[in-house]
């Protein structure tokens, strides 16, 4: 039921923000996922956050919905699969949309092709996000597998 997508994909990102959030003020990486989202919105710091943290809870969802349609097709979920979903999904996101098609896209981040003048609000994430601290890795695989099991388990007990 797409209920179990919906309510597991707001849990799930509760759940990975908060991880990823925690990561972040222990010093273990220096990496805010809704500070990344919202400067590609708007410049200022403030809105910056919050537009980030809106923007962070739809993809969360939006996510659910994407695991929900691939969990359909394959005719099986369940808290396993969705973990693995979400080590794909992670690795996915700290290689080739970080690291490769953000800073395409994003009007505030730098990358290798910038001019020594040019000033960014954020320094590119680097290879497996390796810019942004040693541990952000760890911390995203581990938040993102989080997401996919309670994503897959909840769509599982929704039947």
């Amino acid at each position: 039921m797409i209920w179990g997508a919906i309510i597991g994909g707001l849990a799930g990102t509760i759940v990975l923000t908060t991880i990823l959030r925690a990561a972040s003020e222990l010093g273990l990486t220096r990496m805010d996922i809704p500070f990344l989202l919202g400067t590609a919105v708007t410049a200022d710091r403030v809105r910056a956050k919050a537009i980030g943290y809106a923007l962070h809870f739809v993809f969360g969802l939006l996510f659910a919905l994407a695991y929900y349609a691939i969990f359909r097709v394959i005719g099986q979920s369940g808290f396993l699969l969705g973990a693995g979903f979400g080590l794909v999904h992670a690795l996915f996101a700290g290689s080739a949309l970080v690291n490769i098609l953000l800073p395409v896209v994003h009007p505030r981040m730098g990358t290798t092709f910038d001019a020594a003048g040019s000033t960014p609000l954020l320094e590119p994430a680097g290879f497996l996000l390796a810019n942004y601290g040693r541990q952000t890795l760890l911390a995203t695989v581990l938040a993102h597998i989080a997401y996919g099991a309670i994503v897959g388990g909840f769509i599982s007990l929704a039947g």
